[in-house]
């Protein structure tokens, strides 16, 4: 039988298997980014194309090029989010937290949607975690929003990641930066490609960002932004680099970074790998102070970062770091009749509400099929459950890694087999009975 149809091309299943790890790594995210004050926003999945046009940049790849753009029942042109700053700035505004206490930090996780040729690390809807920080100019502030992002990379233990940074300055001192930048280009008109001589009168930085080889080549040669820096700019920069340095997080300038979108100003940043190929970027941000008022509110000035979730996994299988996946079955009960298939099924509901991974039969299983299924689905215990158990009012638990069991009562059994579990935990590290263990011994955090 043939399928009827496959999944879109540059999008992806994420099975069983891996969204427990993936949920872990989410809750994790979350977890770190709350420590440093960030609160959790939802905005839509798609947002006015007038939104994205003047925040992300008309001149930028994304709106040229990749965003998914329809017009929907009542005329109106509609855009896939294909990235989650203007949507944050947009709820900012609309809902008036400016009038909030300052600095406002908040972060998301959520689809995006680009139309790229999809490769590795990259596709056409991925998943992005952010935080945006709104209401402070000051260098501590990208200071923190860096080391957030390197404390997420710390704590999940990924390796071979530099972070490089640059500062791209003002509107007042790229002005004497896109001068030059025009008059170096002009000197190579004739072997730039179509899209970035549109670029050379409108926006001559985004040149440096073109994924054509030979425009590379040409631009690695141009002149660089950090030489045109104001005495503004050039202060700010040296002070991010100096909290920085006091938090021992390590860097690399790089001068040749202008990040892909038009809304950034002064510090950006990109924490890049050389685990994953040419999709090396995990996280990039930076500093968008004009980007409030371009879209309607006060003079506002912000910041933030976005990470894309499928590129860290890759990076982290890449190395050999395997994340905590869905707890398997604790216990699974095998009923042998209809009778001990109403209290089995009694017994794992007890079970759940007291947080016990539990199962028994629904399928109508001989006793032999339900133990494959026990051992397939990877449960720790197993008990049968027939007219005798019933009778005798208790049942035998079999550890399944030992092969020990244990005789208890089918009253309370919920509180009988916690007990019991911990208990084995408590053998298993070398804890004597009755003593409380340590979870993250017993679970291996």
């Amino acid at each position: 039988m043939a399928l009827i149809t496959k999944a879109v091309k540059g999008t992806q299943d994420m099975l069983p298997e891996e969204t427990g790890k993936q949920r872990f790594l989410e809750n994790t995210l979350f977890d770190i980014a709350e420590s440093f004050g960030f609160k959790e926003v939802r905005t839509p999945v798609f947002e006015h194309t007038e939104l994205f046009q003047r925040g992300v940049g008309e001149t930028t790849d994304v709106v040229q090029k990749e965003m998914y753009t329809f017009d929907d029942k009542g005329g109106r042109s509609i855009t896939l989010r294909p990235e989650g700053t203007a949507g944050a700035v947009r709820a900012f505004l609309e809902h008036g937290m400016f009038n909030d206490a300052l600095p406002k930090k908040l972060c998301y996780l959520l689809n995006c949607y680009r139309y790229e040729k999809p490769q590795a690390g990259r596709w056409r809807e991925f998943q992005q975690f952010g935080v945006e920080m709104f209401g402070t100019a000051s260098p501590a502030a990208d200071a923190e929003v860096i080391s957030l992002a390197d404390q997420i990379i710390n704590f999940l233990g990924i390796k071979e990641i530099e972070l490089q940074i640059n500062s791209i300055g003002c509107p007042e001192c790229r002005k004497k930066y896109h001068e030059a930048l025009k008059e170096y280009f002009e000197g190579r008109k004739g072997e730039l490609c179509g899209t970035c001589l549109e670029r050379l009168d409108k926006n001559p930085m985004r040149i440096l960002d073109c994924k054509s080889p030979v425009c590379k080549e040409i631009s690695a040669s141009s002149p660089l932004i950090i030489d045109y820096l104001c005495d503004e700019c050039r202060e700010h920069f040296e002070a991010v680099k100096t909290y920085l340095d006091n938090m021992g997080i390590l860097y690399t300038v790089n001068p040749r970074i202008v990040r892909g979108l038009d809304y950034y100003t002064r510090t950006v940043f990109e924490f890049v790998s050389t685990a994953i190929g040419s999709q090396g970027t995990v996280c990039g941000g930076g500093r968008y102070d004009g980007l409030v008022e371009e879209l309607g509110g006060p003079k506002t000035p912000a910041l933030g970062f976005g990470m894309g979730t499928g590129r860290l996994r890759m990076v982290m299988e890449e190395q050999g770091i395997d994340l905590p996946g869905d707890t398997d079955c604790d216990i699974y009960i095998a009923p042998m009749d209809l009778e001990a298939s109403y209290r089995a099924m009694a017994i794992v509901s007890d079970l759940r509400s007291g947080g016990i991974s539990a199962q028994t039969d629904v399928a109508g299983r001989s006793l032999k099929a339900q133990m494959k299924y026990a051992d397939k689905i990877g449960a720790r215990y197993t008990a049968v459950l027939g007219s005798n158990e019933l009778a005798e009012n208790s049942v035998k638990v079999k550890n399944m890694a030992t092969g020990e069991t244990t005789a208890l009562s089918l009253e309370d059994f919920d509180e009988h087999f916690l007990r019991l579990t911990v208990n084995d935990a408590a053998s298993n590290i070398g804890v004597d009975e009755g003593e409380i263990p340590n979870i993250s011994d017993i679970f291996g955090f």
